[in-house]
C-alpha cells in the first residue's frame, strides 16, 4: 500500500490498554505521522510494550481506540529479547529467512533470490558470512544483527522495535542505529521503546513519555525536560497488579 506521509498514520481516541481491566496505558490522545521516527521512553511498568502490543492488535482497548486513516499497514515488529525462544537450534539463514513469510507465506518454495536476499541483509547487518552458524553459537550483539538482518527482509513500512539496542555492545548499538536512520530516510515510520535518553535525544526528533499517562508526546526537545522527567519519576508505576481500575468514562473507580 502507499503511505501518505502528509496524513496521520495513527490516531490514539482517548485510548486505555490495559489487562485484566487494569489499565497499563491510561487515555492517550494523539497522532503518529507517515514517516516519524518515534521514541517511546518512560519508567518500567509505564505502558511502553504495551502499546506496541496496542499497535499490532496483539491486545484489545479497554477504553477509546487506534485507528489508522490511510488503512493498517503492514509492520514489522521487533520483541525483547527476553520474549524469544531461541534454545531450538536453528541455523542463522534459516532464522533470517522467516523475513519471507510475510510477503511469501510459511510453505511457499524458497527462491534463489531469497536466499541472496537473505545474504544481502547479513552483510548489510556486518554478519557476511555467518549464514551457517546456529543461532545458540552467537553473542549478543550478533544475535541483534541477526534480528534487524529478519526486520531488512520483512520490508514493512511501519516498525516496531521494543529495546533494541538492551545489553548490546557499542558497536553494534552504532551499526545498528545506522540502519534505523536508513529506515527513516526511506520514508519508513519507526516507533522504539528505549532507555537510553542520550540515545533519544541524539537520533530520534520526535518522542512520547509515558508512565501510564502519557507526560509529553512531540518534538523530543520538548518533551524530555526536566520538569516532564521529574513527573515521570515521581508516578511510580512499575507494573502494580492493585493499579485503579478504568471505567470507559473516563473515570477511576476503586
Amino acid at each position: 500500500m502507499t503511505i501518505n506521509q502528509s496524513r496521520p498514520l495513527v490516531e490514539f481516541n482517548n485510548l486505555t490498554l490495559g489487562y485484566e481491566m487494569h489499565p497499563a496505558v491510561h487515555h492517550l490522545q494523539g497522532k503518529i505521522v507517515s514517516g516519524d521516527l518515534l521514541a517511546v521512553v518512560g519508567p518500567n511498568g509505564g505502558g511502553k510494550s504495551t502499546l506496541l502490543k496496542g499497535l499490532m492488535g496483539e491486545i484489545r482497548p479497554l477504553g477509546g481506540g487506534i485507528t489508522w486513516p490511510q488503512g493498517h499497514p503492514k509492520l514489522a515488529y521487533l520483541p525483547q529479547r527476553a520474549r524469544l525462544d531461541l534454545d531450538f537450534p536453528l541455523r542463522v539463514i534459516d532464522f533470517v529467512s522467516l523475513g519471507h513469510w510475510p510477503r511469501r507465506g510459511a510453505f511457499a518454495a524458497i527462491k534463489a533470490s531469497d536466499r541472496q536476499a537473505v545474504q544481502q541483509a547479513l552483510q548489510e547487518v556486518g554478519l557476511a558470512g555467518f549464514d551457517k552458524r546456529s543461532l545458540d553459537s552467537l553473542s549478543g550483539g550478533q544475535l541483534q544483527r541477526v534480528l534487524f538482518a529478519r526486520l531488512l527482509l520483512e520490508d514493512a513500512p511501519l516498525i516496531l522495535l521494543d529495546e533494541p539496542f538492551a545489553a548490546v555492545d557499542e558497536a553494534t548499538t552504532a551499526d545498528l542505529l545506522n540502519l534505523v536512520q536508513q529506515w527513516h530516510q526511506q520514508g519508513r515510520t519507526i516507533i522504539a521503546v528505549l532507555h537510553d535518553l542520550q540515545q533519544v535525544r541524539s537520533y530520534f526528533p520526535k518522542c512520547l513519555l509515558l508512565a501510564r499517562d502519557a507526560l509529553g508526546m512531540g518534538a523530543t526537545a520538548q518533551v524530555l525536560t526536566a520538569e516532564n522527567l521529574a513527573k515521570a519519576r515521581k508516578m511510580q508505576v512499575l507494573a502494580d497488579p492493585l493499579a485503579p481500575i478504568c471505567d470507559f468514562d473516563g473515570l477511576e473507580v476503586p
